[in-house]
């Protein structure tokens, strides 16, 4: 399990906003997550969850917000950076920025978005090997216990069409795991799944979190939310309306707005 220490924070975000042309979807978000914790964002579509998660990984440039990234010694009641990446938006941000936050991150997508002309190996290890130089073999070394850990080291020469969609959203839990990050980013890990296979992936996720993950986790399983994260964090029209413990938050909550999302959601699910 990896150590935690409620004074660590891995990730700090302040002030993040994004526009695309007049529609503004984040208007100054606020996040701190701290080292073996497992934030959840709920809230409508539309908005800004999955804008503020691809944010954290570089696959959106927000306009403006600055984004620390790495142990965080916050013994004083402020973040003091040490072997941490800061990004600051406002000002220009290099390819060598993005990829250095990317290399500090890990995202599991919605639709997989595994490589369909690779085999499961080859998408596991496309990233430790080509981005970050590691060698093969110790890659595929680690591939394969990553896969015999989800059950599914037989399908390492498989290709993503000859797995289910179950089996393929652990694939890249896997892939997000090999390259070793100091955060793991979940967008709606579930919701592309057919019922009766959400529960393995699941399963795995909460098992990181005993684990000591830090998580960042964008879902609408709010049964979920409530045993796996330590925070919830309701957003909505990009801002964030309520934030609290997973318990408060999807039980009691205070804002009348989360009430309402909360309430439907019960009902639909």
């Amino acid at each position: 399990m990896l150590p935690t220490s409620p004074r660590e924070t891995v990730l700090q975000v302040r002030g993040l906003t994004k526009s695309f042309g007049e529609n503004v979807v984040l208007r100054g978000i606020d996040l701190d997550v701290p080292r073996g914790k497992v934030v959840a964002l709920i809230g409508p579509s539309g908005s800004g969850k999955t804008t503020v998660l691809r944010s954290l990984n570089g696959l959106e440039i927000p306009d403006a917000g600055i984004v620390t990234l790495g142990a965080m010694d916050t013994d004083d009641g402020g973040a003091k950076a040490g072997g941490s990446l800061t990004l600051d938006f406002a000002s220009a941000v290099s390819r060598k920025d993005i990829a250095a936050l990317r290399d500090r991150s890990a995202m599991v997508f919605q639709h997989y978005n595994l490589f369909p002309h690779m085999s499961v190996l080859r998408n596991v290890i496309e990233g430790p090997v080509q981005v970050q130089k590691r060698p093969r073999a110790e890659a595929v070394a680690e591939a394969e216990r990553l896969l015999d850990r989800v059950g599914l080291l037989e399908k390492k020469d498989a290709y993503p069409f000859e797995l289910s969609g179950g089996q393929q959203q652990r694939v890249g839990i896997v892939r997000a795991l090999a390259l070793k990050p100091q955060l793991l980013l979940f967008d709606e890990p579930t919701s592309a799944l057919d019922p009766e296979l959400v529960g393995d992936v699941l399963e795995v996720i909460k098992e990181l979190a005993d684990e000591g993950w830090t998580m960042v986790i964008v879902t609408h399983e709010l049964g979920f939310a409530r045993q796996t994260a330590d925070e919830v964090i309701f957003m909505d029209g990009g801002v964030v309306v309520e934030r609290g413990p997973a318990a408060q938050v999807l039980r009691e909550p205070q804002e009348e707005r989360t009430q309402q999302f909360v309430r439907r959601l019960l009902h639909e699910f």
